[in-house]
């Protein structure tokens, strides 16, 4: 886990980005077994040692590939799905369904019926639609699973604002200053929903624990406000998930103890020695997956351009972009990138060594091969003599890069490679053929066809 002054993060030698580049091809996604199983068990650790009543449940949007949640669910974490997808995806990885958790701001009739007919164990409750659909399946079905009420606790974090949701402006949840939130309590104990508790997220990638702090009050004292007006004693406080990660060398993201710390410092402040004992929960996805990935790519075409002033850029194109990353695009997202000299040149001659104590570095922009700007990478500093066929390795891409993949510009979805605990590397996830690519579509008959 995370930690000041400590780069926890997955790296590869340049002799294994070379073996696995050369067995599965590139862009790859690589994620480390044993590196993720290590998180996931700090980070229950250290939520018990705050609060011994807890629960770690595991975002599946962050990474959705049947072996992250495989192995999650092996370690004890429950899988938070925010579709019917995910939820699926779940199943397919052999997760029980009342280990899973069903989410989502605006999930439809047909994805609430799904996770009753499967039996999942809770449901994320967001909007008044909602609450009566759920209400007309427990009729038919004859039961429930739980229910916790998302709640906008009006705290503004500071992250991307694409990425913050526990603002007041949000899509997210029910709204506690507008009073929308202790309607929707009345509502469901009045129709008699198992409701047991209460849920706040309020963004991504949090640098430090002060927002989290602030919610986790905030929704400690909504309960115990809906205790006195109602009677009604919630059993469960869902903080969310959003500690940040190092995506950068100059990143310090908080310790996951300190985290948890302060975020149960939060719901004690709130409660105010209130005799309440809710279980809490977290939800972290990118805390625990994204320090255990990478991505490799492989050089292409590298150009100089002046951009005025006397001065000039060099852009080296790798062989992906915009369709297995699309977080730059989306916001700005920032990433560490290492370059790894391959084996042989095509023009022959010896392989520059890059790993020296003090390499000659210059400034880059790394750049996608899609039909768009897709710069990945502005300004970084590699070793100066890359050349075309060499390697990079981009760190920190466990979280988002493959669960956002598309097809753009009818690129296919890389694979990934899970490298085991005893340091076999294993295809967890196919690159797209082409076949699939086309399989779904449909050309419209013609006569003159």
């Amino acid at each position: 886990m995370s930690e000041p002054g400590r780069d926890t993060r997955l790296i590869l030698s340049d002799v294994k980005v070379r073996e696995l580049a050369a067995l599965f091809g590139t862009p790859l996604y690589v994620l480390d077994e044993g590196h993720f199983r290590t998180r996931i068990r700090r980070y229950r650790e250290a939520f018990r040692q705050a609060w011994p009543e807890c629960e770690v449940t595991f975002a599946s949007k962050a990474n959705s590939t049947l072996a992250v949640l495989a192995i999650a669910y092996e370690e004890g974490c429950l899988i938070d799905a925010a579709s019917e997808g995910e939820l699926r995806a779940a199943i397919a990885a052999g997760v029980p369904t009342h280990r899973c958790h069903l989410h989502g701001n605006n999930k439809s009739f047909a994805e609430l019926e799904f996770a009753f007919e499967v039996g999942v164990g809770q449901i994320v409750v967001d909007h008044f639609v909602e609450i009566e659909q759920i209400f007309e399946l427990q009729q038919t079905y004859h039961r429930c699973p739980d229910l916790v009420l998302r709640l906008a606790p009006g705290v503004d974090p500071v992250t991307h604002e694409k990425i913050a949701t526990g603002q007041a402006d949000t899509k997210f949840g029910f709204n506690i200053a507008n009073g929308a939130a202790d309607r929707a309590v009345g509502v469901m104990l009045g129709l008699n929903l198992p409701l047991v508790g209460f849920h706040c997220h309020i963004g991504s990638q949090l640098l430090d624990s002060e927002a989290h702090y602030a919610a986790a009050e905030v929704v400690a004292e909504f309960a115990i406000g809906q205790w006195r007006r109602d009677r009604f004693m919630a059993r469960v406080l869902n903080l969310g998930g959003g500690l940040g990660v190092r995506y950068l060398d100059t990143d310090e993201p908080p310790a996951v103890e300190d985290h948890c710390r302060r975020l149960v410092d939060g719901v004690v402040e709130g409660l105010g020695g209130f005799n309440l004992q809710p279980k809490l929960v977290q939800e972290p996805g990118r805390a625990l997956i994204a320090e255990s990935g990478v991505t490799l790519y492989r050089i292409g075409a590298i150009k100089t351009v002046p951009i005025g002033d006397g001065k000039s850029r060099t852009y080296l194109a790798v062989d992906g972009g915009l369709s297995d990353n699309a977080r730059p695009a989306l916001y700005d997202a920032k990433y560490s990138v290492r370059g790894i000299p391959a084996d042989a040149r095509e023009e022959g001659g010896e392989v520059p060594v890059f790993d020296d104590l003090a390499p000659v570095l210059d400034r880059f922009t790394v750049a996608g091969k899609h039909c768009e700007t897709d710069t990945l990478f502005a300004d970084v500093l590699l070793p100066h003599d890359l050349q075309v066929g060499d390697y990079l390795q981009v760190l920190c891409t466990g979280a988002y890069n493959s669960s956002m993949a598309s097809n753009y510009n009818r690129f296919p979805r890389p694979a990934t490679v899970l490298i085991l605990e005893d340091g076999t590397p294993e295809l967890v996830q196919r690159r797209d053929t082409w076949d699939e690519m086309f399989a779904r579509e449909i050309l419209p008959q013609r006569e003159n066809r």
